[in-house]
């Protein structure tokens, strides 16, 4: 596919992509010690990792910031200029400064370099440049050259933008494991997220309660107990002192009707199921979701210690974007 100026743009996609992919492939066969020695004094460091860069590289060191946090790392980035302006106070005696920069050589950093020396923070290298002013400063240094950019003047970073947070996402993941973080731990740092939803939301958070909640009395007349069946999404909690001792369904009654023609003169004692299929309100709701599409079922009494704390439907759970 060309436009007008004849270029074959699929064919520069395709060779920009190839670059990037060769130098993250170039980027793994070289990780050495120095890999090992980042991750450790990583974990081994009692605050937090600030990383830093200018320009593309920032926006790298932001990104790496982000993933350290959300993997369980403690991160935040900080932009040199601001840090030289006051905001290096951020940074205190126990903490890892993880610097990102192509050249290895900037005012900026040139100009933070020894006020992080004087606090006592440690200092990780991720740089292009091996032999740079940078390089020389830090206690590690990983190597993020490329042998070239994607740009086809070998001048915009692209490739070693790429090689960068590359070997952020790699010290994050390798950390993580470390740690040990799992799914549930994953859950926590992303509350809003799907997964989140699915590991820690429980049948509490998605129940409903009070007037909302439909019950009858074994004692009540069929006929007055349709109303709750008619008006609340087809399921009765059948209750006796606080203690649920059934529930009634539109299913419940369809098999009576069929039986007995004067089944509404009949008491909801005599259609509701006595051993019902309930929920607890500290259940995860994707177990609670789990069961009713198991059973056929649209809600759960929700129950605690034997009383009726509330119902939760299928429909809201699934409303709330709770997968299975």
């Amino acid at each position: 596919m060309t436009v007008d100026q004849g270029i074959d743009v699929l064919a520069a996609a395709r060779r920009a992509i190839e670059i990037e992919a060769r130098a993250l492939r170039e980027l793994g066969e070289r990780l050495d010690q120095a890999f090992v020695d980042a991750t450790t004094r990583i974990l081994e460091a009692s605050g937090r990792v600030v990383v830093t860069g200018v320009g593309k590289s920032g926006l790298a060191a932001r990104k790496i910031a982000a993933t350290l946090s959300s993997t369980g790392t403690p991160a935040l980035f900080l932009h040199p200029t601001e840090a030289a302006h006051g905001d290096v106070g951020v940074v205190i005696r126990g903490d890892v400064l993880l610097v990102v920069s192509k050249s290895g050589a900037s005012g900026e950093l040139d100009t933070l370099l020894p006020a992080i020396r004087d606090v006592g923070a440690g200092v990780i290298a991720v740089t292009g440049t091996p032999g740079s002013r940078l390089a020389r400063a830090a206690d590690v240094v990983l190597d993020a050259s490329v042998s070239e950019e994607a740009c086809p003047y070998d001048v915009a970073p692209t490739a070693s933008s790429a090689a960068a947070v590359a070997l952020g996402d790699a010290l994050a993941l390798a950390l993580m494991e470390i740690r040990g973080l799992d799914s549930t731990d994953f859950a926590r740092l992303h509350p809003a997220g799907a997964l989140g939803r699915r590991l820690l939301w429980t049948v509490r958070d998605v129940m409903v309660t009070g007037d909302d909640v439909p019950t009858a009395a074994p004692s009540d007349a069929l006929a007055d107990a349709m109303a709750g069946i008619a008006h609340h999404r087809g399921t009765v909690a059948v209750v006796a002192d606080d203690a649920l001792v059934g529930v009634l369904t539109a299913g419940d009654l369809m098999r009576l009707a069929a039986a007995d023609p004067e089944f509404l003169r009949r008491p909801v004692s005599a259609a509701m199921t006595t051993d019902p299929r309930v929920a607890g309100p500290d259940e995860r709701a994707t177990v609670a979701r789990a069961r009713m599409e198991r059973h056929g079922i649209m809600a759960l009494p929700v129950v605690e210690e034997g009383r009726l704390r509330g119902m939760v439907h299928l429909h809201d759970i699934l409303r709330a974007g709770v997968d299975g």
